[in-house]
């Protein structure tokens, strides 16, 4: 591991192959592409600021993306799929309530943004300055959210019985979505954790009229 917390390839001969030898160099541009974007920002990142923090060259950059837009579509995406992994292994706890999981669920969520300040704000921020083609990657995520909640809480016979469930849903996601990513844009991504109890209180709230 280098002194930007990449995984470094050995030095030397090895004997990795090609295909392995690629992977690496793609997740190193995609670490080197969530962190310039954590600090600069989208539009002021460039292909030069990743290849600095992957130690790639340009020609190994252009191998695996068209243009900048590509690789930090590619890292968002990345992103999700890793926070989409960490919630679901908490929703995969069986013999719990409902409510004991989602609570698992948002409290994992909340402390996998808080980590790290600069992954946050690429996640929840910057991906509206990279035009259309990654708000609606942010649009398709965030119902892949939804749907594993609503896949969770049909479960309960409360929720079930909500004039219209799924919007429910829809719209608590989206006020969590809108409360983190507030926190994140006034730096207060560290505190994320604490916006579980409110927020599951909420969701009891309806659950329980």
């Amino acid at each position: 591991m280098d002194s930007d917390g990449f995984t470094s390839l050995p030095r030397g001969r090895h004997h990795l192959t090609r295909a392995q030898v690629s992977a690496s160099q793609r997740e190193r541009m995609l670490q080197g592409m969530t962190q310039a974007v954590g600090e600069k920002g989208y539009a002021r990142t460039t292909v030069a600021d990743v290849l600095k923090r992957a130690h790639v060259s340009r020609e190994t950059f252009y191998e695996h993306f068209a243009d900048k837009q590509a690789c930090f579509l590619a890292a968002y995406q990345a992103a999700a799929d890793r926070i989409e992994g960490v919630v679901s292994e908490a929703l995969a706890a069986t013999g719990e309530p409902v409510m004991c999981r989602l609570e698992q669920a948002l409290y994992a969520y909340l402390r996998e943004l808080s980590a790290d300040g600069g992954a946050a704000r690429m996640f929840l921020l910057e991906i509206y300055a990279a035009g259309p083609a990654a708000t609606a990657l942010r649009y398709t995520v965030q119902r892949g959210f939804i749907e594993i909640v609503v896949g969770l809480l049909v479960e309960d016979e409360r929720f079930r019985r909500l004039p219209d469930p799924e919007f429910a849903c829809e719209m608590l996601i989206g006020g969590v979505a809108s409360l983190v990513t507030g926190m994140v844009a006034m730096g207060q991504h560290a505190s994320l954790p604490k916006l579980c109890t409110p927020i599951l209180a909420h969701f009891r709230s309806l659950l329980d009229r």
